[in-house]
């Protein structure tokens, strides 16, 4: 089996596709009509598809209250702390600042501005080729 997509119930598809597009590198592989205004996106690399919507059927976690721990998605990026500038001046907030883990990757946390953690991450040694 393949991962086809991971979906997160959100207040504003509309707004979060267009923050997750301008400022993570996301593009739009297709938007849905109707209630739920899904956003299929698609990342730079393309090997991840995400989709945003929301189902009046379901209730929206509170992202903000939950530790990063429990769930985030995670970027790899060739620098953490200007990858973490960047997106605070785009309306993210820190969630936990850059620190390197006992395995020598570098890490920090930051929450998009609907509250939802974003991994910034630099390996030691990656996990995955680079996109490109």
């Amino acid at each position: 089996m393949q991962v086809e997509h991971i979906a997160w119930q959100v207040k504003d598809p509309v707004a979060v596709a267009g923050w997750y597009t301008e400022h993570l590198g996301f593009k739009v592989v297709r938007q849905g009509k109707g209630p739920s205004l899904a956003h299929f996106l698609g990342d730079e690399g393309g090997r991840v598809i995400l989709e945003v919507y929301n189902n009046a059927a379901a209730s929206i976690p509170d992202y903000p209250a939950q530790s990063p721990l429990i769930l985030h998605l995670a970027f790899a990026v060739p620098d953490v702390a200007a990858a973490r500038d960047r997106l605070l001046k785009a309306g993210a907030t820190l969630a936990e600042d850059v620190s390197t883990t006992h395995a020598g990757d570098e890490l920090a946390m930051v929450r998009d501005p609907w509250g939802f953690a974003l991994q910034l991450i630099k390996r030691k040694e990656a996990m995955l080729p680079t996109a490109g």
